[in-house]
């Protein structure tokens, strides 16, 4: 009865996949042989959805076929002409094995427990690359799929055949594995998305899937609140064919008359929660992170997901709408606002959330259609691999453009420091403790550095020179610098952008050397007939024969009667310039003496003539009448 009841839900997978036309995408990565000559070149491989593949990086070994159990489906402990493990200081081995008779992570986990650090399946049909993937829900119970770590590749049979020939003939195969552009790279900011489900019933897959959500919830948060991740959760729904949207199994599967559907938890419609139960819960976990996105705190999505899964769990009956309530008002986001957005799930409507949830699903350009369960998408790419928080932050991070990383990208469990061994082959400054090596996700780049407020620029790997202002605090700008008799010369000057000249008395590269120049040997300085030059380290010493006094300005010598007579000729020129002076003055105060008794003078005869003067009789100014 079961199994016809779910035989409706297997038909609304079948017309729903038949919508997407197929546009499942299989993730690839490149495969480079690099010996034999006859085998040299760059093939595609579809990387396997179990294990860790190296995301940003790469892997190099050597092909390993075994005579016996090549389809890799026994265990390699109990054959012993397998020699799968790496000897030291040789190259990891690659296992190589047929496709057939076992799921291909029960070959992986042989191989892995074999020493093995990588598996190749050779496929045993002309056709397309495919996605190998875990086992079917009712055969994934095997404890060992989540602890495979090894990366694996299906190969096309021709060229897995051509390796087997290869190696019949006794040559080495060696294979380079690169992950590197699996996945695009093209800024400082990775979006990806997490394409999950609420259900905790599942088995193996829930229980990986919840366990990956509580370790990667810090890193996701700190990526997220400093702006090096955007962030999307999503949900698979699916709907009900309109033929059985009145059926007891849709009704108990599906919100919104057969919209949005999911399977029974338990694949058993006569007990515990129903399928509407789980998308009822989804669209909840799917409006948490609308609101939180809305308040800018996207982060908190992973709070409400982490404390529901543990406070709410199906096994407990507590997968419920008031428990679910409870954990939002811990958080301290609106319910109404989650109500609001859930909406009514018994009406006959399009939920907004669900419906674009839906064609979310339907992939977009390089990404595919979304129908595995749980899907990571980074930079619109489908991420392949165990979902461990190690295997993940390592997709993340190779997401990035090289050399703008988070800082949790470049920590020892995610990334190897290559500038630790020989400075990666970049320019160094041992005296300074410069270095051009800067670390990254990918490997590392050489590149001139700043250091201490000072560029240095070249090509990183041979040469980096110091320019700008302060340039010579740093190991004197890499010119060439030298101590003598208490006397420092130096070849770099400050106010230069670049490049090094030696100083006046030297001559030189200004980088390695500078050479004291002997201006007495060369005759460059103190050449007169009664000159004496004594070459000194950056300079020079002038003395005269005799009483003669050197003069430096005009390179020559002069007598003292010479500089007696300039010196008495100076003062008689001195002398009669006063003298003059004084003449000038005297003469210029006796004139203006004249001019003013001139002026006195005139003054007083002028006035005489209308007025009496102190030295005059009086004179009478009136007349009496009698004399008229």
């Amino acid at each position: 009865m079961m199994r016809e009841d779910l035989g409706i839900l297997v038909c609304v997978w079948v017309v729903l996949c038949g919508s997407c036309l197929g546009r499942f995408v299989v993730e690839k990565n490149s495969l480079k042989v690099t010996a034999p000559d006859s085998l040299k070149n760059v093939y595609e491989c579809a990387i396997g959805n179990f294990g860790v593949p190296e995301y940003g990086g790469t892997m190099t070994g050597f092909v390993y076929y075994p005579k016996s159990n090549q389809q890799a489906c026994n265990s390699f402990k109990d054959i012993d002409d397998v020699q799968l493990k790496k000897r030291p200081g040789g190259l990891p081995v690659f296992l190589l094995a047929d496709r057939g008779d076992c799921f291909f992570t029960l070959k992986a986990w042989n191989a892995q427990n074999g020493g093995a650090a990588a598996i190749l399946v050779a496929d045993d049909r002309v056709e397309t690359l495919i996605t190998m993937d875990n086992p079917a829900e009712e055969d994934a119970t095997a404890s060992y799929l989540q602890n495979i770590t090894i990366p694996s590749a299906l190969i096309s049979k021709d060229l897995g055949d051509k390796i087997k020939k290869a190696l019949s003939k006794g040559d080495i195969v060696n294979i380079k594995l690169d992950w590197r552009e699996s996945l695009p790279h093209p800024d400082e900011r990775v979006e990806y998305e997490f394409w999950t489900n609420s259900n905790d019933e599942c088995g193996p897959k829930c229980e990986s899937q919840l366990e990956f959500v509580r370790n990667f919830k810090g890193a996701a948060q700190i990526l997220e609140q400093k702006g090096y991740t955007q962030f999307t959760p999503h949900y698979i729904t699916w709907f009900c064919p309109e033929a059985f949207t009145l059926s007891k199994q849709c009704k108990s599967q599906c919100i919104n008359h057969g919209r949005y559907c999911a399977p029974d938890p338990e694949q058993d419609f006569s007990k515990g929660y129903e399928g509407k139960d789980v998308v009822v819960q989804n669209l909840r976990q799917a409006c948490f992170y609308k609101v939180a996105n809305e308040s800018e705190k996207p982060w908190q999505w992973w709070d409400y997901v982490t404390d529901f899964s543990i406070r709410c769990p199906m096994k407990e009956k507590k997968y419920t709408k008031e428990c679910a309530d409870e954990v939002i008002k811990s958080l301290g986001v609106d319910v109404k606002k989650i109500d609001e957005c859930i909406g009514d799930t018994e009406a006959d409507v399009d939920n907004p959330v669900l419906k674009a949830e839906q064609e979310t699903q339907i992939g977009k350009g390089s990404r595919g259609d979304v129908t595995i369960l749980p899907t990571l998408v980074v930079n619109n790419r489908q991420y392949r691999g165990k979902l461990d928080k190690g295997a993940v932050l390592k997709a993340i991070c190779s997401g990035f453009e090289e050399t703008t990383e988070p800082s949790i990208c470049l920590t020892p469990d995610v990334q190897t420091n290559e500038c630790l061994e020989n400075n990666g082959g970049c320019w160094q400054d041992k005296a300074a403790n410069i270095t051009a090596c800067r670390d990254t996700f990918r490997g590392r780049v050489c590149e001139c550095p700043v250091a201490k407020g000072v560029r240095f620029t070249g090509d990183g790997y041979t040469h980096c020179e110091a320019s700008g202002a302060l340039r010579c605090e740093i190991n004197n700008g890499g010119c060439w610098k030298d101590t003598k008799g208490g006397r420092t010369y130096s070849a770099c000057v400050d106010d230069h952008t670049k490049g090094c000249k030696c100083p006046p008395g030297f001559r030189g590269d200004g980088v390695h050397h500078c050479e004291d120049i002997d201006e007495c040997k060369e005759k460059l300085a103190c050449q007169c007939s009664d000159c004496n030059c004594k070459n000194t380290w950056g300079n020079y010493e002038c003395s005269c024969s005799g009483n003669l006094l050197y003069i430096h300005e005009h390179d020559t010598c002069i007598g003292e009667y010479t500089s007696a007579r300039y010196s008495t000729n100076w003062s008689f020129v001195l002398v009669l310039i006063l003298s003059l002076a004084v003449s000038g003055i005297a003469g210029y105060a006796l004139y203006k003496y004249r001019i003013r008794r001139y002026m006195d003078s005139e003054i007083r005869a002028i006035m005489a003539q209308y007025m009496p003067l102190d030295n005059q009789g009086d004179v009478p100014n009136h007349m009496t009448q009698g004399h008229v």
